[in-house]
């Protein structure tokens, strides 16, 4: 199952497309595909727009081998990309993936059987407010124990990164059962040692079937991962996956598989990766 497991990310401030290069990027992708990246105003935005949905395509076409003319990527009325396919000789028949963008950096996470949430976070020092005035508008997401950790921090720049050490985790917990609502993020309590180590609880009960772990992306963001079981998705979420219920050994399997390090993409790479699937496409 460890083929099942992606963990990439590009860092798009390194590329920096004129008109006609970012237009045939861009092809690259189905045409339905084409107004939700062009819909945004900032090219900062497109860019993420665009490699969000380039990332998703190209490892849908790796890890599964779909021929890439016969993906199709939907997503779920909270805003959760999936794939959706009717064939029941799938490699991996609980495949799912999570894309997240900010900052510098885009990324995507998938996994064979469990779910999988992603979270990427830059830590933006805030600009017309005090860094305390800035983390206490968010302050009735945190429990007790995550808001006490947070404000003891440090210094001002400590407290910010503990904010966003928090928040990135509840980020990546929700995007993995898929409900995409903000006040799921004050459900879930996050406990670490060291940021090592991470638990969590949901209105006071141990999440016992989920693994978490948070990395250091560099230039000042972070990612966190989030891997649980498919029965805590929401149920418009649930529908779009093949297998919900595993027996004990067939689910602890997949939870506890390695976590890889993420792999760094460049935008010629990816770029690379599209282009020979839609050339392997042409071809047959």
């Amino acid at each position: 199952m460890e083929a099942g497991v992606r963990r990439w990310v590009v860092d798009i401030s390194q590329w920096n497309p004129l008109p006609h290069d970012f237009s045939s990027s861009l092809s690259l992708l189905p045409s339905h595909d084409h107004s939700s990246i062009t819909r945004f105003y900032k090219m900062e935005d497109k860019k993420r727009a665009l490699v969000s949905r380039m990332l998703q395509y190209a490892v849908v076409n790796d890890v599964m081998e779909i021929p890439f003319g016969e993906i199709i990527i939907k997503r779920t009325p909270e805003g959760k990309p999936y794939l959706d396919c009717d064939k029941i000789d799938l490699k991996f028949p609980n495949f799912n993936f999570t894309v997240s963008h900010h900052g510098d950096y885009v990324a995507i996470a998938s996994e064979p059987l469990c779910l999988v949430g992603l979270d990427v976070v830059s830590y933006v020092v805030p600009q017309r407010e005090t860094i305390t005035e800035f983390i206490q508008s968010f302050s009735s997401y945190f429990s007790s124990l995550e808001w006490d950790n947070i404000i003891n921090a440090g210094t001002s720049d400590d407290v910010l990164i503990e904010f966003y050490r928090y928040w990135s985790l509840k980020e990546a917990y929700v995007k993995a059962i898929g409900s995409g609502l903000t006040d799921d993020l004050n459900k879930v309590e996050f406990d670490h040692t060291n940021w090592t180590n991470i638990s969590a609880r949901v209105d006071g009960k141990a999440l016992t079937e989920w693994r978490f772990w948070l990395f250091e992306l560099g230039k000042r963001h972070c990612i966190s991962i989030a891997r649980g079981h498919p029965r805590s998705a929401t149920e418009s979420y649930r529908t779009t996956l093949k297998k919900v219920e595993f027996n004990e050994v067939e689910y602890q399997l997949g939870l506890h598989l390695p976590s890889v390090d993420f792999v760094t993409l460049s935008m010629e790479q990816l770029i690379s990766v599209l282009e020979r699937a839609s050339n392997c496409m042409h071809k047959n």
